[in-house]
Formats: structure tokens, sequence, C-alpha cells
């Protein structure tokens, strides 16, 4: 069993104690039946967290660009906190953690600083089949638990929580420019053009990931935008899924009927 690298001793202490029989989770009643029917057990509730320093970037008034200072920043805290969060599935044995929740959490003790949290609930194939994905770590997935037992009867698997980011500053508006487009209904175009890319950016970062796991999909895709303590000009364009891959040719496909009672 892996041991876990950088986990506090009470996390240690707590994950041992799961390994005799206990297991924690944050799954509804609903859903723990669904992971328990589709031949998963779950092991513990297990989590990550990261309290990172983002640095100052300077940007232009009037040019759009991206702050790729922000971006890594952004990027690597999300990914210390799923790697913690992983090592501790890890120390559990677990070949999976399902319903993984990513939030992001400032304090009054610092204003460049932010807590960054991944959490899940650890699963073990109750059939001793290994699900890790193709790198050999756990898979990570946001399905919920209906969701996780509608992909499982189709014979695709979760791979990962795949991500892209994207730290964008908008250009202010000149004041001619202003002045110009006043009462009239038009396109503007800066604007346009600034959230056009900075999508794009986090997008395509979110299929890189996926194709480095030999993904064939990406389900559940959202894109958020947040501008958190940066002001209106600067946003963080967050892209992120769970990739998944085929597994085998049976595909059992769930009536409409029983999906509609599943989610009562």
């Amino acid at each position: 069993m892996t041991q876990p690298q950088d986990l506090p001793a009470d996390a240690e202490r707590r994950l041992s104690q799961l390994e005799h029989g206990l297991f924690t989770s944050d799954l509804s009643v609903n859903e723990f039946l669904l992971i328990k029917e589709v031949g998963f057990h779950p092991l513990g509730f297990v989590m990550g967290s990261s309290i990172y320093h983002t640095g100052i970037q300077t940007r232009s008034w009037g040019k759009s660009q991206e702050l790729s200072k922000l971006t890594g920043a952004m990027y690597n805290a999300r990914e210390l906190a799923m790697n913690r969060m992983e090592e501790e599935a890890e120390e559990l044995g677990a070949d999976g953690v399902v319903g993984v929740r990513l939030d992001v959490n400032y304090y009054e003790w610092g204003n460049d600083a932010a807590e960054f949290i991944a959490m899940g609930t650890a699963v073990k194939a109750e059939d001793g089949s290994s699900y890790r994905n193709s790198k050999g770590k756990p898979f990570t997935s946001d399905l919920s638990g209906q969701d996780f037992w509608t992909l499982m009867q189709t014979g695709y698997v979760p791979q990962a929580l795949v991500m892209g980011t994207c730290v964008y500053h908008i250009a202010h508006r000149g004041l001619l420019q202003a002045l110009g487009s006043v009462g009239q209904n038009v396109e503007l175009p800066n604007f346009t053009q600034a959230l056009y890319e900075a999508r794009e950016l986090a997008m395509t970062r979110m299929q890189d990931e996926a194709n480095e796991l030999g993904s064939t999909g990406i389900v559940g895709v959202r894109l958020e935008e947040k501008s958190h303590q940066w002001g209106s000009h600067t946003i963080e364009f967050l892209s992120i899924g769970t990739a998944v891959a085929k597994r085998s040719g049976d595909v059992r496909l769930p009536t409409p009927t029983t999906i509609i009672s599943l989610d009562n």
C-alpha cells in the first residue's frame, strides 16, 4: 500500500481507522445504494488542501491578455489539493474517488492567499477488479452517484477529473470607444474576442489532459468564470469535466423509466 507523502499526522491516523471496516462518505443514501449496485464499496471520505499565495502580475489597462503567472498559480494550487486527495485514496487502497468537489476559500488573513480544497469519497471494486486509470492512479470523477451508475452501464469508466484554466485580463474601453456605442445596438469586438480566446484556452487545456490519459471522451463538462479578488476585468475561466474510456464491449443502456425512478 502506498504511503502518503505529505499528509498531516492526524490524516494518517484517521485513514488507518478506516482500514478496519468503518467507512465515511459524503454520498447521499440513494448515491450510496447506486454505487453499491455497480459493484463498488465506499472506503472513506478523502480530501486534500493547499493554501497558495498568488503573486502579482502587471497588466495593461487597454490590452487584453492572458496573465500566465496567475494561470499557473491557480492550476498548481488545484493540482496540489487533488494530489493530496489522491494520496489519501492511495492509502485506503481505493480504485477511485467519486463525487469530487473543488472549492476555493478566502480568509481574512491574506488577500493574496486562498485555500484550494479537493474532496470526495474513495471507492473500491468489490470483485477485486482494478479500475485505476492509464497512469496507475485512482480515477477521479465529479459525477453524481446517479450519473456514475448510468455511465457504468454503458461500458465506460472514469479516468480522471480533467481541467483547464486561463486567467485573462479584459481590456478596458477607452472614452471614445464608449461614446461611440452610446445608444446603439452594436457588438463590442474587443470584449467578444477576449472572452472567446480565454474560454478556448481553458477548453483546449482540459482536452490536452484527457488526451494524455488516452481517454475517449469527457462528460459533464462545465465552464466556470470567477473574478476571485482581482477585480471585474480579470477573470479566471475554468473548464472541468470527467474524462472517460471504454472498458468493455458490453453495453446495458438503462431505460428511461429506470433513470426517472433513480432521480426520484
